[in-house]
């Protein structure tokens, strides 16, 4: 969790991909089925890194994740647990979420949109978020989504994302993944420049480089090996991401760890 006051926003790992990849594609099978779907994943990562920022340093986190969905709607529980958390925040639980979503598939054309609780529980103030997301079932690919915090960090997150599955053996793919971001601020208080509280946050943020593989263990459990590289896309978002993570030494990070899934 961020200790800096002028962005102590949290966010998540690899474990929340999952889980919103799954509020996308657990609700389009439950439509084709009519039946209720669940999915739940732990993952144990090598640091607590979204948006850019960072979160923990040298230090194992846990992130469990339930995904509910039935008809095209869809309910996640997701947390984030450091098991070495030093400095002056003693707690090791750092942030538990819930995430409301529908998603529905026209076609190629895939669309969802959804409500996003924020819980800090006493480290800082919660918040809340809205996003509405497209994907287009090509090569790549593409998906752009945009949230929307209308509380304690009010502002706009826009991402543009493509993915490409490929082929190892009969069974195993390697899923890469490419992500840029943009991050526009209502005022400093939320993201400023620097950091520092001079001008509201306005451009290209960060970057994300991305690889997993799925071991499917048999129906219901996979595992997923994970790796990826979180750089920041400006200078300006350099020094932000310095002056917010939890170090406030570094701008670029490569974490990874691994998943296990098990769905019915």
């Amino acid at each position: 969790m961020y200790t800096n006051n002028t962005t102590h926003r949290l966010n998540k790992t690899f474990t929340t991909a999952l889980a919103l990849g799954l509020l996308v594609t657990a609700p389009a099978l439950a439509a084709e089925e009519a039946k209720p779907t669940a999915n739940l994943t732990v993952a144990a990562l090598s640091q607590y890194i979204f948006r850019g920022f960072e979160q923990g340093k040298d230090s194992l986190v846990i992130e469990p994740s339930l995904t509910v969905g039935y008809e095209g709607f869809s309910a996640n529980l997701w947390g984030n647990l450091d098991t070495d958390r030093t400095g002056n925040d003693a707690s090791h639980w750092q942030e538990t979420d819930l995430t409301l979503a529908y998603a529905y598939t026209i076609g190629k054309v895939g669309l969802s949109a959804g409500y996003i609780y924020y819980g800090y529980g006493l480290n800082n103030e919660d918040t809340q978020e809205f996003y509405v997301s497209t994907s287009y079932d090509t090569l790549l690919k593409p998906t752009l989504a945009v949230y929307r915090d209308t509380d304690h960090y009010a502002g706009w997150y826009i991402t543009a994302a493509v993915s490409h599955a490929l082929p190892l053996t009969d069974q195993l793919k390697l899923d890469l993944g490419a992500k840029a971001s943009y991050l526009q601020a209502d005022d400093a208080s939320s993201y400023s420049k620097r950091g520092l509280g001079e001008e509201p946050c306005d451009g290209f943020h960060d970057g994300v480089l991305s690889a997993s593989i799925n071991f499917p263990v048999n129906t219901y459990i996979t595992v997923t090996p994970q790796l990826a590289y979180s750089f920041p896309l400006t200078s300006m978002a350099a020094d932000l991401i310095k002056s917010a993570s939890f170090n406030g030494e570094d701008s670029s990070f490569i974490y990874g760890g691994v998943a296990v899934s098990l769905a019915f």
